[in-house]
């Protein structure tokens, strides 16, 4: 019963020792040592290999390094073979700390600070209390949840939109797209934690910021694809947005010289806002191989047909 890791070699090594630790009995290998291919069982990866069901013939079950699985193609995860995304405490502990900066920011408006500096100007900006800065976030799962439930304690009117609906005490929530226009109105600053699939791609788009109040900011922490970026330049260019923290572009890295580089309005960061954490890590994979052996319902389970 060999677990075979296939991600970051770095993080994998602690994961090894972490594995030799409190599971001694399981054998661990990390990619491309794969050893026997029969007697892999679990396949911990942020990209699985290619020939995934006829290179390993007796897999049990694929995990998700991270929370998303939008880089994986399922179509080469056979149907009979359950996919887990990442579940355990240190993502979204990394996740709300980022949002946390990143709302803050814009609603203080450091990014304008941040331009004056470079161009030595001494100018006061009038500050806008909290309690007059709706924040909305779309996407109501672990991550969004976690965040929203962090930003009550400054104050912000709170907006939450999903696809399903929700309920959570001290947050105005919306569900389906027919809310969707309604809730966007009210965002002062949006927050995009949705997971990429079909029906979220390139949501984020001129109809979309033609709907958010003028001068709205934006913080992108969910896929780079979300973003349709001609749409999104214009509306910093016509102040339908002032600004905006992307930790996620497409593709990533960005290539030399791509606008948001040097943009006065945008915040960028390399996909660092969350980062699995190896030693929570460990104990949520080995706490699903257990109930995965004992027949029981795995958290974090991807339903294919929503693909999240």
């Amino acid at each position: 019963m060999t677990v075979l890791y296939k991600a970051n070699l770095l993080r994998g090594a602690e994961w090894a020792r972490l594995f030799t630790e409190r599971a001694p009995d399981v054998p661990f290998r990390l990619w491309p040592d794969i050893g026997n291919p029969s007697e892999v069982r679990y396949l911990v990866a942020w990209v699985p290999p290619d020939n995934i069901a006829t290179t390993f013939p007796n897999l049990e079950l694929v995990f998700s390094v991270g929370a998303g699985v939008d880089q994986f193609d399922t179509t080469k995860v056979p149907a009979h073979i359950p996919l887990v995304r990442m579940l355990e405490p240190g993502i979204a502990e990394t996740m709300v700390e980022y949002v946390t900066i990143a709302v803050l920011s814009l609603h203080r408006d450091l990014l304008h600070f941040i331009n004056q500096q470079k161009e030595q100007v001494w100018r006061e900006i009038r500050i806008t209390p909290a309690k007059r800065r709706r924040v909305g976030v779309m996407g109501l799962g672990q991550l969004g949840q976690a965040v929203l439930d962090r930003l009550k304690a400054f104050g912000f009117p709170l907006l939450g939109w999903n696809r399903s609906p929700r309920e959570i005490e001290g947050v105005t929530c919306y569900a389906g797209a027919d809310t969707l226009p309604d809730f966007l109105s009210r965002a002062d600053i949006l927050v995009c934690l949705l997971p990429l699939t079909d029906e979220t791609r390139g949501i984020l788009n001129a109809d979309l910021f033609a709907r958010l109040p003028r001068g709205a900011g934006l913080v992108n922490v969910g896929r780079g694809p979300h973003l349709v970026e001609t749409d999104f330049l214009a509306a910093l260019d016509n102040g339908a947005l002032s600004g905006a923290v992307l930790d996620v572009t497409d593709p990533e890295p960005l290539p030399a010289k791509h606008p948001f580089w040097s943009h006065p309005r945008i915040l960028l960061t390399p996909h660092n806002a969350s980062m699995t954490s190896p030693d929570s890590a460990v104990d949520f994979v080995l706490d699903v191989i257990a109930r995965h052996r004992r027949g029981e319902a795995l958290p974090g389970l991807v339903d294919r047909s929503r693909g999240y």
